[in-house]
C-alpha cells in the first residue's frame, strides 16, 4: 500500500492519482470540477509572466502587498503574515508553498548569459514545501545548511530548531553549530524526516522526526503548476520501502 491509499478524502486520493496520469492538465470531463471543488481553482501550469496561483490573508513581497499580477523572482523577500500563505512558481521551474508566519530569502546568482537563477533559499522563520528539478541549491536555516539536487522537500525553521523532510530526491543536510552532526538523504517517499537542532552536542544534533504537516496532494498541486506530475505515486503499489516510524 502506497502513501495515497492512506488519505481518508476519496476525492483527493482521485485527484493525485489525476494529477500524477496528467489527466487534470487534459482536462478530461469531471477532472476540472474535481479540482476545483478541492483547490480553488484548476491546478495547472501557470501562463509565463505569472508567478502566484494563490494568495489567502496579508503576503509581501519586498515589503509591498503581494496581488495574483505580483510577479516574483530570484532576489526576492517573501513574508507571510499569521493565518495567511502563498502558493508560487519562480522560473517556471521552482513551485512552492508558503505558510503563514513565515520570512523567506529568494538567493540569486546570475548564470553566463545574464539571467537571475536560484541560488538558495533562507527560510529566517516559518514553513516551506518547494519543488524543483534538475537545479541544486542550499536551503538555510539558523541551525540548518541542505544540499538539495532537484528535489522535493518542506522545512520548519524557528531559531532553535529546524525540521526537514526529503520528499523525494537526494539532500545533503548539515547543522551550522556542529560539523560532525551531518547526513544524506536519499528519499523516494517522505523516508527520513529528520530534526536538526544547534545545542544538542557534538555529533548528535540531528536526529530522526515523524512525518508532519505536509501532505502529497499539496507536492501533487505544485508540481502541476510547473508542468510536471510527482513520483510518488507507484504502480501496483510497487514502493515498500520503511516509513516514518522510526523515531
Amino acid at each position: 500500500m502506497n502513501r495515497i491509499d492512506k488519505i481518508e478524502d476519496p476525492r483527493r486520493r482521485l485527484l493525485i492519482q489525476a494529477l500524477a496520469a496528467g489527466l487534470i492538465s487534459a482536462g478530461l470531463p469531471g477532472s476540472n470540477a474535481l479540482a476545483d471543488s478541492i483547490f480553488g481553482s484548476r491546478p495547472t501550469q501557470l501562463p509565463p509572466g505569472q508567478s502566484i496561483y494563490r494568495i489567502s490573508g496579508q503576503v509581501t513581497v519586498n515589503g509591498r502587498i503581494a496581488t495574483l499580477a505580483t510577479v516574483i523572482n530570484p532576489g526576492d523577500i517573501v513574508q507571510t503574515e499569521e493565518n495567511s500563505e502563498i502558493i508560487f512558481v519562480v522560473n517556471g521551474g521552482h513551485a512552492m508553498i508558503l505558510r503563514g508566519g513565515s520570512h523567506l530569502v529568494i538567493e540569486s546568482e546570475k548564470d553566463s548569459f545574464g539571467s537571475l537563477l536560484i541560488s538558495g533559499l533562507r527560510l529566517l522563520t516559518g514553513r516551506l514545501l518547494s519543488v524543483s528539478r534538475n537545479s541544486a541549491m542550499h536551503i538555510h536555516t539558523s541551525t540548518a545548511v541542505i544540499g538539495v539536487r532537484g528535489t522535493g522537500f518542506y522545512v520548519e525553521a524557528d531559531p532553535e530548531l529546524t525540521y526537514f523532510c526529503t520528499c523525494y530526491g537526494i539532500t545533503d543536510i548539515a547543522a551550522i553549530a556542529d560539523q560532525q552532526s551531518k547526513t544524506t538523504v536519499e528519499s523516494k517517499h517522505h523516508d527520513r524526516p529528520l530534526y536538526i537542532a544547534g545545542d544538542a552536542g557534538q555529533g548528535k544534533n540531528i536526529r530522526n522526526a515523524p512525518f508532519i504537516n505536509h501532505t502529497d496532494q499539496e507536492l501533487a498541486l505544485i508540481e502541476a503548476l510547473v508542468g510536471r506530475v510527482p513520483p510518488f505515486v507507484f504502480e501496483n503499489d510497487s514502493y515498500s520501502a520503511p516509513r516514518r516510524n522510526n523515531y
